[in-house]
């Protein structure tokens, strides 16, 4: 685990040019969080007090966004982090059975890792990817339309160092570190790389468009949508 000072003198330059990004320092608590987790693999206590004396807060004030957002991590994640939606439309598409299935086919818990340090598994909320439900995520990006065997595919193929190209969004993935580091505000030029939006999600505009809907006019007596 990284040291006080080892944070200060490994992180300090973007530190500093993510907190030159903000007129108001304080809104670069999260971003900075992320950076921390991008080089420990995790938000440790000495991270949070990092942040702290970067920014003048107290450490409470930090600690609290740490502990708030379920991205930022208080122990080690594996290299690929696995989320499934377990969400209402997820669950009842299949969601809730691949979770239950991974839990004993990777032998974890709830938001822990396997003992190779690969892949750790978590139930996640929404995604807002309902059309493409049941989703899961990898390191933040998306693998639809899934199955407990192609959940299991997936974690046999991060396992062993094969390849896995995500549904949707960047062309490949990132590991964990790397992903964290992204959003800290450091892109890796994947962003545009991958489509995004496929066909059920286009599928509303389509028919919009077939029928010639269009959005109500705003209300003219109070400026806003009727």
């Amino acid at each position: 685990m990284a040291a006080l000072d080892e944070l200060r003198s490994t992180l300090a330059a973007d530190a500093a040019e993510i907190i030159g990004r903000y007129p108001n320092s304080r809104s670069a608590v999260m971003p900075l969080l992320h950076l921390v987790q991008s080089h420990v693999g995790f938000v440790p206590e000495e991270g949070i007090r990092y942040v702290a004396e970067l920014l003048g807060l107290a450490e409470a004030d930090v600690g609290a966004v740490a502990s708030f957002y379920t991205m930022y991590k208080s122990g080690p994640v594996g290299e690929y982090h696995v989320g499934v939606c377990t969400n209402s439309l997820c669950a009842v598409m299949g969601g809730d059975a691949i979770f239950a299935d991974l839990l004993e086919y990777l032998g974890v818990g709830n938001d822990e890792t396997t003992p190779d340090g690969k892949v750790s598994l978590e139930h996640l909320e929404c995604n807002a990817a309902c059309d493409y439900a049941p989703v899961m995520m990898v390191n933040w990006e998306f693998f639809d339309n899934m199955t407990p065997q192609s959940a299991r595919n997936l974690v046999d193929a991060l396992r062993s160092g094969e390849s896995a190209t995500p549904t949707r969004g960047a062309p490949r993935l990132c590991t964990w570190k790397q992903a964290s580091r992204i959003l800290a505000g450091f892109p890796d030029g994947q962003a545009a790389g991958g489509h995004t939006a496929g066909d059920p999600s286009l599928a509303g505009l389509r028919k919009a468009k077939e029928q010639g809907w269009t959005p109500d006019p705003p209300d003219s007596s109070n400026g806003g949508p009727r």
